[in-house]
C-alpha cells in the first residue's frame, strides 16, 4: 500500500470505456456521487465527493461510506482485467481505518494483486484530498469472484 500515487494517469481508452458502462449501471455506486478520475488495464483511481450525507457527525467521510467506496474502487480494478462479458463479486475485504477520511473528496486507487481463472485479488487506497494534498486515510485488501456470462 502506497503512502502516495499519480493523480493523473493516461488511461486505455477501452478500459475507461469498459468502467463508464458498469458505471452506467449501478445505481447505489451513481448515489454516492462515484467518478473514474483514470483507469488502465488492472488499476484505476475513483472519486468520491464530500457531502453531508456521506459523513458521520463530526465531519469525517462515515465509515460505511469509506467501506462501500473500497468496495467500489476495488471492483474496478478487477473488472478492468475481467474477461468480456464477465462480472465481479465481492468475497470479502478487509479495511484498516488508518485516520479520519477529510476532505473535499475522497481518492480510491483499486490495483489487481493478482487475477486469477475463477478469483481476482485487488488492494485499495483511499486518500483524504484536502486544500490539494493527499492522506492515506484507509487501506484494504479484497477477493472477488469473476462471474462468467449466464444464458
Amino acid at each position: 500500500m502506497a503512502e502516495s500515487f499519480a493523480l493523473t494517469t493516461d488511461s486505455d481508452a477501452a478500459v475507461l470505456a469498459h468502467l463508464t458502462e458498469v458505471l452506467a449501471s449501478q445505481s447505489f455506486t451513481q448515489s454516492m456521487g462515484v467518478s473514474i478520475l483514470w483507469a488502465t488495464r488492472g488499476e484505476c483511481a475513483l472519486v468520491l465527493p464530500s457531502r453531508p450525507d456521506l459523513c458521520q457527525q463530526d465531519g469525517f467521510f462515515h465509515g460505511g461510506a469509506v467501506s462501500a467506496f473500497v468496495d467500489v474502487s476495488g471492483g474496478y480494478a478487477a473488472w478492468s482485467v475481467a474477461e468480456p462479458g464477465h462480472n465481479v463479486l465481492t468475497v470479502e475485504y478487509k479495511t484498516n481505518f488508518l485516520k479520519p477520511a477529510l476532505g473535499s473528496r475522497l481518492i480510491g486507487h483499486g490495483k489487481v494483486k493478482r487475477a486469477g481463472r475463477s478469483l481476482t485479488v485487488t488492494e485499495v487506497d483511499i486518500y483524504g484530498e484536502r486544500n490539494g494534498a493527499l492522506s492515506l486515510c484507509a487501506c484494504a485488501l479484497q477477493t472477488l469472484m469473476n462471474l462468467a456470462p449466464t444464458a
